[in-house]
């Protein structure tokens, strides 16, 4: 099937590893120019040469600190002012989780809260905000927001807020932007095999006595498909939210964790 979207551009937040970076690649393959942000220069560069060489299209590296309006208005207008136009927004920027078990109500501080707030939900909607008006210029637009499973389970308590947060804030944005042709919609990864994964199945290992083997075994069985879902997986999910054909779907989630065991949602 084709996607439609030879000759659109996008933004991808966090787009330098993880996630983010297959995300990039998939909408590159697709014939998307591409704009990754992150934090830090020197991975976000290598990033942006490695993909550029595998697909053939331009990628453009632009640093972000989406915590901090200034910074991602500058990352918005040069993103626009090096691909001419933006069509797609992928958020994906976020603190890093899954390494250590998440802190108890007694370990919670402020700074555990509203900076993680401040990243992934604000961060959010800074760049959405920002993005926007080029997409209501043009007619049209996608704007993807990666949350994660932990908004229908319990277990972390930030995780799970900062992720329901999102969605509240994914539909508000669609009923708001879809008259302009702009879909929003929310995907909710679960575990799933990035290039930190070796490092969190070791540190599982060695906490709980057991081989790496075991550690990723367990992992998988924490899904109905019974593997881990690779990052690739969700990127072919939001190359697909991303073209002209998902205009059925709009301010609405897709779990993309490979099915939770013994849970209904409707």
């Amino acid at each position: 099937m084709d996607l439609e979207l030879s000759g659109k551009t996008a933004i991808v937040t966090g787009g330098s590893r993880g996630i983010g970076k297959a995300i990039a690649r998939d909408l590159a393959l697709e014939g998307v120019d591409v704009a990754i942000s992150a934090r830090t220069k020197e991975p976000l560069e290598a990033a942006a040469l490695e993909l550029s060489r595998e697909t053939g299209r331009r990628i453009v590296p632009v640093q972000v600190d989406t915590g901090d309006d200034e910074s991602v208005r500058g990352m918005v207008r040069a993103a626009a002012d090096a691909l001419g136009h933006l069509d797609i927004l992928v958020n994906c920027a976020a603190q890093p989780g899954g390494g250590a078990p998440p802190p108890a109500l007694s370990e919670i501080t402020d700074e555990h809260f509203w900076s993680d707030m401040n990243i992934k939900v604000m961060g959010y909607l800074r760049c959405a905000r920002e993005t926007a008006p080029y997409m209501i210029q043009q007619g049209w637009g996608r704007i993807i927001n990666i949350s994660g499973l932990a908004a229908r389970q319990s277990g972390s308590t930030i995780g799970s807020m900062r992720n329901v947060a999102l969605v509240a804030m994914t539909k508000n944005l669609a009923d708001e932007l879809g008259s302009h042709g702009i879909n929003v919609t929310v995907v909710h990864p679960g575990m799933t095999r990035t290039e930190r994964t070796p490092g969190t199945l070791e540190g599982q290992s060695q906490r709980l006595g057991i081989t790496v083997e075991e550690a990723e075994q367990r992992m998988a069985a924490s899904n109905s498909v019974r593997r881990i879902i690779d990052a690739s997986d969700i990127s072919y999910i939001v190359a697909m939210l991303a073209s002209p054909r998902s205009i059925a779907i709009n301010g609405d989630v897709i779990a993309a964790g490979g099915g939770t065991v013994r849970s209904i949602y409707y």
